[in-house]
């Protein structure tokens, strides 16, 4: 029979996939001797069965009357017992970090009768009536299902009527009442009474644990973090220590290092005569963690000796949530901690250079999406005026919107394009819609560990908290500054996540000092530093090959700037836009052979000067072009707005244009339901006389300029859209017969490698005959997922993407992340049975897949060469690269 309940003392923090992350590091803290309160972890196995069958598992009630009543005994007293009771918090601890996403109880075990016994047994009646009130809140709005506002508004309504703003400022008999109230309007809202049973408390609130594993905030956020649904979470059951019992007591949040920055040394917050729960949910505001050293040196001490030692037992940045009780102190949480992008980078760096990690593990420690945030703007402050307001810096960036003072206006707002900031006196967990929909978050409470900071920071949004100077008035959607300013809904502003500055207005941006590093080369100390030395690491041990697409010199000198070791993708299509558009549109309208060969040879030397900067830009590393491959109506005039106009014309009794009338006939002759199925590719390649000649004869004198010019030019010619070898045979005909030509010519002898796209799933099943004919393969991922699925990007983003990742038939766009059982097994089948007929076949990814974390680990363990991804990607495909070689698997997890 499965065992559900475990003490601490059983178990250690491998044991996180049972016991959830919480429980686990509980348990690991208790091995190591740190003083954490008694108890005990209700599995996540336990979890799973009681939401397959809506019913506890057999045997699991008695394991928590065993387990209960060890620790009892180990107190000394029992639960909710009428004189010194002893009480339990109960939380939730998933096998990843959900913070503030599920549900917490604490000081179980109080009722009419037990809150006199600990009046008496703490020789305070408010603090016992304040836990009272604290655990009546809790339990009506998350085991009974009271709205929390309401609990709100009444404690509102007493505080306007005492005339006083701060909880503190509650006397015993105010508590009291107010106790009577929550348990009148619990009967009110659901028709029982307020629990006075102990047992009933304690087994009622692990059951909403359970149960709130799929409320809707959990849901959404292991949807946006990836966390399979599957898992469910632990309930960690444990001996109440307080920190609300006076000015020697307290709790707090630390970290051993600073989460946004990295700089080393204790960081936190501290909130004397306050429970935990109040440090997170931004009540009142925080005093710095340094503080405590003065106003409990002997705390801090012991404090400063735990934070060290399990930052070197776990070797990372710990989080860690603490409380005094009456000079006390009491570990009740650790972690390993979420911190910024900039601050991933410097701790590994920084553990790697203390001996506690490795340089792989440092490598392993950061992230291709940490590499993106850090390439995020600043705002120049040069430029602004004076602030609006400051806060607390919680989370780094720079983001521009609209002030919006609730979630559902944040939600709306977004959802119709608008960017906004989402401003808040503090958030809550029933905030991370908005928080998610909005560019950044903006807090008048809270610090670096409130519930907004810590979210904001796993998100990567921008995050400024307690900006004291800022009074809301959320009922108005307003709030006011220091100054008098007035912010109103719809007020742009701009959030600086780094300084916890605060403008208005949309302030202008500066490029980070990483994109400086990327686009110059220059290589300060500090964090520059540390990114450098990370994807040396990564270049180091990585196998795949990092390539660029580019269609332009520029873009290929960047994407060399950046690391690119070649271009995978240069797309010719792009150079017959502008005014060349002209020649195209004659090599269209061309009705003889004489015609058209005058069109294409017009086209030709331009087409050779783009390719000869190209390939100048990445000389010595290969240039993969792919020949002409969209319809080429694409080229012509909207045949809507074409038809607008010559009926516009008409009608003012002026016949059309014989230009117009020619290009009308074009368009409706070229017409195609399905353009993306239809005449395109290498299908266009075969049909319209001369089109690859003259591409090919372009790039071919092209590598001819550049090896006269004594440079190293290393061409290859992509063949896209194919569905049969014979399609590809064909056209390597017609490519040696140019190239010979051009030899002939020039006497300087070409040699273009010829490959192919994989991009239909017919070309990825007959992998085996295609690679018979091509030199390379390049998967056009974008395609191959559109052709696979049946879905026309396009159209289906914006019409049903977003309804299937909340119904959970997508855990990602498969256009952000390769499909690996689908779309992946293609994949698979082609480089199999490619490398089995061509041994020494060359293989890559060109589709926008080639930049994504995840799917660059899948191309790794696929046996890929190279991924291909736009120049701003090229550092995080060169560290997932690495990062891919280190672990071998298919999956990037930064979590």
């Amino acid at each position: 029979m499965a065992q559900y309940v475990y003490e601490f003392a059983e178990g250690s923090r491998d044991m996180a996939d049972l016991l959830g992350g919480k429980g686990a590091n509980l348990a690991e803290m208790t091995r190591m001797g740190l003083p954490v309160p008694p108890g005990f972890t209700v599995t996540a196995e336990a979890c799973r069965a009681f939401l397959a069958t809506g019913a506890e598992p057999d045997g699991l009630a008695d394991e928590i009357a065993l387990r209960l009543g060890a620790l009892e005994r180990s107190a000394g007293r029992r639960l909710g017992q009428p004189d010194d009771p002893l009480l339990l918090s109960v939380r939730s601890g998933a096998r990843f970090s959900m913070p503030g996403m599920m549900e917490t109880i604490l000081d179980i075990g109080l009722s009419d009768d037990s809150v006199r016994g600990l009046a008496k047994a703490s020789g305070s009646e408010r603090f016992a009536w304040d836990s009272y009130r604290r655990l009546v809140q809790m339990f009506g709005s998350t085991v009974m299902g009271v709205d929390p506002a309401l609990f709100e508004a009444a404690l509102a309504r007493l505080k306007e009527s005492l005339h006083c703003t701060d909880d503190l400022r509650l006397e015993t008999p105010d508590l009291a009442r107010l106790v009577d109230t929550y348990k009148n309007l619990i009967a009110a809202e659901t028709g029982e009474d307020f629990p006075q049973d102990p047992t009933e408390q304690l087994h009622r609130s692990i059951r909403a644990v359970f149960e709130s594993w799929n409320g809707q905030r959990a849901r959404l956020y292991r949807q946006r973090e990836h966390i399979p649904d599957t898992l469910g979470t632990a309930v960690n059951v444990q001996r109440m220590v307080f920190g609300n019992l006076g000015r020697d007591s307290g709790s707090g949040v630390a970290f051993t290092r600073d989460p946004a920055t990295g700089r080393r040394g204790p960081y936190g917050d501290y909130l004397p005569n306050a429970q935990g729960e109040d440090v997170v949910a931004g009540i009142r505001n925080t005093v710095p963690l340094a503080d405590l050293e003065r106003i409990d040196p002997a705390s801090y001490a012991q404090l400063s000796e735990h934070l060290r030692a399990l930052e070197t037992h776990y070797r990372d940045l710990c989080d860690i949530e603490f409380t005094i009780e009456r000079g006390t102190l009491w570990m009740l949480q650790t972690r390993v901690g979420k911190r910024t992008a900039e601050a991933a980078f410097a701790i590994a760096a920084d553990l790697a250079e203390e001996g506690l990690i490795t340089q792989d593990e440092a490598l392993a420690r950061v992230s291709g999406d940490d590499a993106v945030r850090l390439m995020f703007p600043r705002f120049d402050t040069a430029a602004v005026g004076d602030p609006l307001a400051h806060g607390i810096p919680a989370s780094p960036g720079a983001a521009v919107g609209a002030a919006v003072f609730d979630c559902a206006e944040a939600v709306r707002r977004a959802a119709a394009g608008e960017k906004v900031v989402l401003v808040r006196q503090e958030t809550t967990p029933d905030d991370l819609p908005g928080m998610v929909a909005a560019q950044a978050v903006l807090t008048s409470r809270g610090g670096k560990t409130s519930h907004a900071a810590v979210v904001a920071r796993g998100m990567g949004k921008v995050c400024v908290c307690g900006a004291e100077d800022l009074v809301m008035n959320p009922a108005g959607r307003h709030c006011t500054t220091a100054g008098g300013s007035t912010i109103e809904e719809g007020t742009v502003i701009s959030v600086d996540g780094s300084t916890g500055t605060v403008y208005a207005g949309a302030a202008p941006l500066v490029d980070s000092v990483v994109m400086k590093y990327f686009e110059t080369g220059e290589r300060p100390d500090g964090l520059v530093d540390a990114v450098a030395r990370t994807l040396d690491r990564a270049d180091g041990v990585r196998r795949l090959g990092v390539r660029a697409n580019a269609d332009t010199p520029e873009d290929a000198a960047r994407a060399r700037r950046f690391g690119a070791e070649g271009i995978g993708l240069c797309r010719t299509e792009h150079m017959f836009l502008g005014d060349r558009r002209k020649l195209v549109e004659a090599m269209i309208l061309a009705h003889t052979d004489s015609a058209r060969v005058q069109a294409l040879d017009a086209l030709l030397p331009l087409q050779r000067q783009d390719f000869v900067g190209i390939l100048e830009a990445m000389d010595g590393l290969p240039v993969t072009i792919r020949l002409l491959d969209p319809p080429l109506h694409e080229f012509l005039p909207d045949r809507t707005a074409l038809s607008v106009r010559i009926a516009a014309a008409e009608a003012r009794g002026n016949p059309p244009s014989a230009h117009d009338a020619e290009l009308l006939e074009a368009v409706n002759r070229m017409h195609e339901e399905n353009p993306m199925l239809g005449l395109r590719g290498v299908r266009l390649g075969l049909l319209a006389p001369g089109l690859t000649a003259m591409q090919v004869r372009a790039l071919a004198e092209a590598v001819v300029e550049r090896k006269r010019a004594g440079g190293d030019p290393r061409a290859e010619i992509m063949v896209p859209l194919i569905d049969t070898v014979e399609e590809l045979r064909l056209v390597r005909e017609e490519v040696e017969e140019t190239l010979a030509a051009v030899f002939e010519a020039s006497g300087v002898a070409v040699h273009c490698p010829v490959g192919t796209m994989i991009e239909l799933p017919r070309a990825a099943l007959t992998a085996g005959q295609i690679a018979q004919e091509a030199e390379f393969f390049s998967f056009g991922t974008n395609d191959l997922t559109q052709t696979t699925w049946g879905f026309s990007r396009d159209d289906v983003e914006a019409a049903f993407f977003s309804a299937y990742l909340d119904k959970g038939i997508f855990k990602v766009s498969p256009f952000e992340t390769i499909d690996p059982e689908g779309v992946g097994r293609l994949v698979r089948i082609a480089v199999a049975e490619g490398r089995a007929a061509r041994p020494d076949l060359k293989i890559g990814v060109c589709g926008e897949h080639g930049g994504d974390p995840a799917s660059v680990h899948f191309f790794h363990a696929a046996g890929l060469d190279y991924v291909s991804c736009s120049p701003f990607r090229v550092p995080v495909a060169r560290l997932e690269a690495g990062r891919a070689a280190l672990t071998g698997t298919e999956t990037s997890d930064s979590r």
